[in-house]
């Protein structure tokens, strides 16, 4: 099971976090490339506002490319399998890294722009299918714990991403290529281990009806003498689902007995992303600036940011299972209501006294870590535990969907939000960790050692008020 995680991971949720990453280090190397290619066709200057629409274009065309992702991965991983989905995924992947890696030598700055539509796709295919995949091949007991890979490797292919792109290794001006097309790397690595670990069992009986595979991939996961409660308990969900075709995405709009589910999904994952975790990263290179840290050190003291995700990612993991999905998720958005309080208040007396630049900044990681515990990681496990076998891609289409249009909104939007509220923007967020917080405290219950049926009672009543 441990090693299926990583097998999934390593293509999946990495791929995001790393591509998310690494596209900061060479920022000014592709600035130049632009002028030079620019300069070189058409024998005059970039126009400096020309340059920073190609640059928004390159940035911004991932978030493009991964709602493209959300889109299709929910189908892909009905026709394909949840394993034969990830496997293809691949594909995209390492097509994306080799028109990234020619586009310096070839002079096509186009091809960087295509690059990054194709690995964004990559992406939002792999946040799809991977937590899918993770959240049905794990026993009850385990669930949380599992589900928490997804995190803790997009948390490590952010980290992966920073240190890569230090200037010292590819992020340099003569290695930048090499830095964009590394995304074949984690693809090749998937494809290679992959293979030898069994297609979803849930998948295999619920929606193939192949009883004799799915007992087979039981025995490799739990062995030939546990497998069978959790046949037992995939077999009574074959059941209740009797027969019934995966929905699609709008089917789940207009069925009233996944209505709360769905609003959840949406309430968390929207949370999710309008939190101010990337208020945080926007804020952090300025707060570090202000704490005295020099140009040249801000990327080594950035990649604490990086660490403290992925620490509390593995964190989460350990407790998911012991403490419970409410506890976690509500005192992660509380801690980050408090944190956005006092950074708030740091931020506006900034110059007052010596100390306070070092306060913003312990607000920095301290939010972080808070993000990390509870919104970061069990956002995508939830979305796993509320839906019954037929629901659950096309939850995951949607949540996708909403999380990508949110990721892109925040980055329209946001430097407009900065400009105007200056540092009373994390009032904005403050406001909205604390309703998303009250939300869950009312409307979610603990899923944790429940089976999906057992997740699905707990919403009947929500759904059908009286008449449950």
């Amino acid at each position: 099971l441990f090693l299926a995680v990583c097998a999934v991971g390593i293509g999946g949720t990495f791929q995001y976090g790393y591509n998310v990453s690494i596209i900061n280090a060479p920022t000014q190397h592709i600035h130049r490339f632009l002028n030079e290619t620019w300069t070189t066709r058409y024998h005059k200057e970039l126009n400096p506002d020309l340059l920073t629409f190609l640059w928004s274009v390159i940035a911004s065309v991932f978030s493009l490319g991964g709602l493209c992702g959300a889109l299709i991965g929910g189908s892909m991983a009905i026709r394909l399998g949840r394993k034969g989905a990830l496997l293809m995924n691949n594909v995209i992947a390492i097509l994306a890294s080799i028109l990234m890696g020619i586009s310096f030598p070839t002079g096509l700055f186009e091809l960087l722009i295509v690059g990054r539509f194709l690995i964004g796709i990559n992406s939002g295919v792999g946040l799809c299918v991977q937590p899918l995949y993770i959240g049905e091949v794990a026993p009850k007991h385990l669930r949380g714990g599992m589900a928490m890979g997804s995190s803790i490797f997009l948390t490590g292919g952010i980290l992966t991403g920073q240190i890569t792109g230090l200037r010292e290794l590819l992020g340099g001006e003569t290695y930048w290529p090499l830095l964009l097309s590394s995304s074949c790397f984690p693809a090749f690595a998937q494809l290679v281990f992959l293979p030898w670990f069994p297609e979803s069992p849930r998948y295999l009986l619920i929606d193939r009806g192949d009883e004799l595979s799915c007992a087979k991939a039981l025995k490799q996961f739990h062995g030939s003498s546990d497998y069978h409660r959790e046949m037992e308990d995939i077999q009574r969900e074959c059941f209740a689902v009797d027969g019934e075709k995966p929905k699609k995405p709008w089917q789940l709009f207009t069925d009233r007995g996944v209505r709360w589910q769905l609003i959840t999904v949406m309430v968390m994952t929207m949370g999710q992303q309008l939190s101010g975790i990337n208020a945080i990263y926007f804020y952090a290179t300025y707060i570090f600036k202000q704490a005295g840290i020099s140009a040249e050190k801000i990327p080594y003291v950035t990649l604490g940011t990086g660490a403290c995700e992925c620490l509390t990612a593995l964190t989460c993991g350990l407790l998911i299972d012991y403490v419970g999905r409410r506890y976690l998720i509500i005192g992660g958005y509380l801690l980050m209501s408090l944190w956005s309080t006092v950074l708030t208040f740091s931020l506006t007396y900034q110059d007052l006294y010596w100390w306070v630049p070092y306060v913003s900044m312990a607000s920095i990681f301290a939010f972080i870590l808070s993000f990390g515990l509870g919104p970061g990681g069990i956002t995508n496990t939830l979305t796993a535990e509320l839906f019954i076998q037929s629901s659950r891609p096309a939850a995951y289409m949607i949540a996708g969907t909403i999380s990508w249009i949110s990721f892109f909104t925040i980055g329209m939007l946001f430097p407009f939000i900065v400009n105007g509220l200056k540092q009373y923007c994390f009032l904005v967020f403050l406001l909205e960790c604390s309703l998303v917080a009250a939300f869950i405290f009312l409307v979610i219950p603990e899923t944790k050692n429940k089976s999906f049926l057992e997740i699905k009672k707990e919403f009947h009543k929500l759904n059908f008020g009286r008449n449950a």
